[in-house]
């Protein structure tokens, strides 16, 4: 079983920059890959970034590439979501979430159905 909590969200101007974690309570949280998603109201859940269990690999939806950075740290159980140049439409509720990977590939996963285990969501709200 896996807990994640996510927190650092907030409020922020169009521009500005904020910091997401998500703290794991697990046995052995290099056995995951980890992902985060988002959801604006009214809408579906969609991908952000991803970071296999080394961190050697990551992954980021187009529309956050060069903005945003996805970083873990094992020793801490802990992932990182930095989110620089915030637009308006980064409003959502982001979530984190953990996938299982036996057999330490590094292949990363985008849709949300195949991910195990998620977090209560962290809102973030960005004003133009």
């Amino acid at each position: 079983q896996v807990q994640l909590v996510e927190s650092g969200g907030g409020s922020v101007q169009a521009g500005g920059p904020l910091r997401l974690s998500c703290a794991a309570s697990v046995r052995t949280f290099s056995n995951y890959h980890i992902g985060w998603f988002r959801q604006p109201l009214g809408k579906g859940r969609e991908f952000v970034a991803a970071i296999s269990w080394s961190g050697g690999n990551t992954d980021y939806a187009d529309s956050v590439k060069g903005r945003f950075t996805i970083s873990r740290d094992n020793a801490k159980s802990t992932v990182y979501l930095q989110m620089n140049r915030l637009k308006p439409e980064d409003t959502a509720v982001y979530y984190c979430a953990a996938d299982r990977v036996p057999s330490r590939t590094s292949v990363l996963r985008t849709r949300p159905d195949l991910y195990d285990y998620w977090g209560q969501g962290t809102q973030v709200t960005v004003s133009s």
